[in-house]
C-alpha cells in the first residue's frame, strides 16, 4: 500500500460514492488505474465493502443502548449469534473477553420496546445478564488514522 492507495481510502471513507473519475481528478490517475486499485483494495481486504449508514433516529428510534451481555451456562454461542438476527432491534454487536460475553447495540422506539427485548432476549436467546447503558451521542473518529501507522 503506497500514499496513493491511502489517499483513495481516505477519500472513499470520506465518500464511497464518489466516482472513479472524481477519485481520480483527486489522486491525479487516470481513472482506469483508480478502478484497478481501488479493485486490488477491495481484494485485499483493506476496503471491505461500501454501503449506506442508517440512522436509527431517523426512523423513530432515538433509544440507543449499549448492553452487556453474560450468557446462560452451556449456551451455544453460534447459535446465539445466528438467534440474533432475528431480533431487529440489534443494530451491532462483538463478542467480548472478560466478565461479560458480548455487547450489543440496541436501537429502540422507547423504554418499553427495550424491556421487551430485554425479555425476549432472556427468555428465548440464553442471555443470563445484561448490564445497559443510555447512548448520549455518537463520537465521530476518523479510522482512515489507521493508514498512517501502516
Amino acid at each position: 500500500m503506497d500514499d496513493i492507495d491511502r489517499s483513495l481510502v481516505r477519500l472513499l471513507e470520506q465518500d464511497a460514492r464518489r466516482t472513479y473519475h472524481e477519485l481520480s481528478k483527486d489522486v491525479r490517475l487516470s481513472a482506469n488505474t483508480v478502478a484497478d486499485r481501488v479493485r486490488r483494495l477491495r481484494a485485499s481486504g483493506v476496503v471491505r465493502g461500501f454501503r449506506a449508514e442508517i440512522d436509527p433516529a431517523a426512523l423513530g428510534r432515538a433509544l440507543t443502548m449499549v448492553s452487556d451481555i453474560r450468557l446462560r451456562e452451556h449456551v451455544d454461542r453460534t447459535a446465539f449469534e445466528h438467534g440474533l438476527r432475528s431480533v431487529p432491534q440489534v443494530v451491532a454487536g462483538a463478542r467480548l473477553t472478560g466478565e461479560y460475553d458480548y455487547q450489543l447495540r440496541l436501537a429502540c422506539v422507547d423504554p418499553a420496546e427495550f424491556e421487551t427485548v430485554v425479555d425476549l432476549l432472556k427468555r428465548d436467546h440464553g442471555v443470563r445478564e445484561l448490564r445497559s447503558r443510555l447512548v448520549l451521542h455518537d463520537i465521530e473518529v476518523d479510522s482512515s488514522t489507521l493508514l498512517d501507522l501502516a
